[in-house]
């Protein structure tokens, strides 16, 4: 690569510039740099510093027209001007400039209709690994006529130390200029801030072009049937969707446009958190050499322990997605026949599975819930809920309802079955119920992806009228109806009211005057 490219772009003094280095190079670039370590499986490892997780309170946008216009702005979507971006973008220059360089050109959605061209600068190996296993690695031919619409610099070493003074969170800055077609980071080294920072670009490109993005996986059957799997971290979305006998088109981030469902990216990034080989074996035989893990502990030897949590509870991988066997090459699938929204009810109140009105998928959408296990005080353990727009509201540059409003689109023209999947707890909460099983959510997934499930009779359930088979296959009938799984069926009615309270009081934000449509009827009812 010609360093003019990267002078014009306001770099001085550049060294060498490594671009789109194979496995083999960046693996040997990381141990000679003292980047990570070798584990015994053949795949590398890295600490990713202080930060093991996103900085959502350090992502900002440069307020200016015309993305001003369409941006929502709020706690999600912070606003910067762009005298400050430039300053700090003075500093990420300053300390991109006179050092080695990383260059990463990489294309983000798999429908040509769709795609765009990314290049990534960094001064760290690790993180040129990353962007390659995660991002659609271009040809040697697509190479040599690469022409990036948005570059992103990873200035991670460099510190704002007048982040008050420019009234930021911290000396952390993650930060758009979607006019400029660029974004720079500084003062985080990890991995994620640059996948899930595309992401939210996606997110902002294709709605104004009409195309649906999403935060889902999705795979493929042998008929050619596509599915989607919406839900937060730990819901088991990348678990569910990686299925040896149906083909996975990703694990995280996709688009629909008139073409189908395709996948942004080119790799998957799955939490290692108590990784089981017995329990997801495409998973754990996908960590070999190329694939890249974030905060784990090893031994001596290499071996990882992915019990222990003693870095993060957010220990993560990522690798190519052609490391699972089982995957569709082209990235792409049909449009969708059936779509699963996953949630993880830690209160034991939602069904194992229901299936969904074209209205109750709207709100189920537009709520975005799951909850989590918050910890124990005395052996009790309370679970906390969580409601995040469209099942990914981090990262969504436009107001929830846009996406809301293509997503009934696509449900309306392509005749699309929805399901809510509780992947939680059954008969009571953490410390008296018990969690789902794998094998009882994969035979509910399994009966809705063969169609068996619209054999079952259905029942509705009180408050919140969600419609439960009756019997579903080999599954316990009991735990169908969440009620019945109870001992305690008044314990189980007042936390059912207090659950559907909390569905009620945060569907209130889009209930207002110039809102668009209402699916409040579609929610719980006290």
């Amino acid at each position: 690569m010609d360093s003019k490219e990267l002078e014009q772009l306001g770099l001085k003094n550049i060294g060498s510039i490594y671009y789109n280095l194979s496995y083999d190079d960046l693996i040997k670039h990381e141990l000679d740099n003292n980047e990570c370590t070798m584990t015994s499986s053949g795949a590398t490892a890295v600490d990713t510093g202080v930060f093991t997780g996103r900085s959502p309170k350090d992502k900002y946008f440069v307020d200016q027209e015309p993305s001003n216009k369409y941006i929502a702005w709020g706690n999600v979507n912070q606003k910067i001007s762009k005298k400050i971006f430039d300053e700090l973008f003075e500093l990420s220059k300053q300390q991109l400039s006179g050092k080695d360089l990383y260059v990463t050109d990489v294309f983000t959605g798999a429908s040509v209709a769709s795609k765009h061209s990314i290049r990534f600068i960094t001064e760290i190996a690790w993180q040129s690994h990353f962007v390659k296993n995660m991002f659609i690695r271009p040809s040697e031919n697509e190479l040599k006529g690469f022409k990036p619409n948005f570059t992103v610099f990873n200035a991670c070493k460099a510190v704002n130390d007048k982040w008050q003074e420019h009234c930021l969170n911290s000396e952390v800055f993650v930060l758009f200029d979607i006019e400029n077609n660029m974004a720079i980071i500084g003062g985080t080294w990890y991995g994620g801030e640059l996948k899930k920072g595309i992401f939210s670009m996606m997110n902002y490109w294709l709605p104004l072009q009409g195309k649906l993005s999403m935060h889902c996986s999705a795979n493929i059957g042998k008929d050619n049937d596509t599915a989607l799997f919406f839900g937060l971290s730990g819901t088991g979305k990348t678990t569910l969707s990686t299925d040896p006998e149906r083909r996975l088109i990703g694990d995280d981030e996709h688009g629909w446009d008139e073409h189908g469902v395709f996948n942004f990216e080119g790799g998957c990034y799955a939490k290692v958190i108590n990784l089981d080989p017995n329990s997801e074996p495409e998973i754990y035989g996908a960590i070999k050499r190329g694939a890249l893990l974030e905060n784990v502990v090893t031994d001596h030897e290499g071996t990882v322990d992915y019990s222990s949590s003693s870095k993060t509870e957010n220990t993560r991988v990522s690798y190519p997605i052609d490391h699972i066997e089982n995957h569709e090459p082209s990235l792409m699938g049909g449009h969708a026949q059936n779509i699963i929204f996953l949630t993880a009810d830690a209160f034991g109140v939602l069904p194992p599975v229901s299936k969904l009105t074209k209205e109750q998928a709207m709100y189920y959408f537009l709520s975005g819930y799951t909850a989590k296990v918050a910890g124990t005080e005395r052996g009790i353990t309370k679970p906390v809920a969580t409601f995040s727009a469209c099942f990914g509201e981090a990262f969504l540059p436009l107001h929830p309802t846009v996406y809301a409003k293509l997503l009934g689109e696509k449900i309306d023209e392509h005749d699309v079955h929805v399901y809510l999947v509780n992947t939680g707890w059954s008969g009571g909460g953490p410390g008296v119920g018990k969690r789902m099983s794998i094998k009882d959510t994969r035979a509910c997934i399994n009966a809705i992806l063969d169609g068996s499930i619209k054999h079952s009779e259905f029942d509705i359930t009180k408050t919140f009228g969600l419609a439960v088979p009756k019997t579903l296959g080999d599954i316990n009938p009991s735990i169908l109806n969440p009620r019945n799984a109870w001992a305690d069926k008044d314990a189980f009615d007042h936390t059912r009211d207090t659950l559907a309270a909390m569905f009620i009081e945060n569907f209130k934000k889009y209930q207002t005057e110039d809102a668009e449509f209402d699916f409040s009827e579609a929610g719980p009812k006290l």
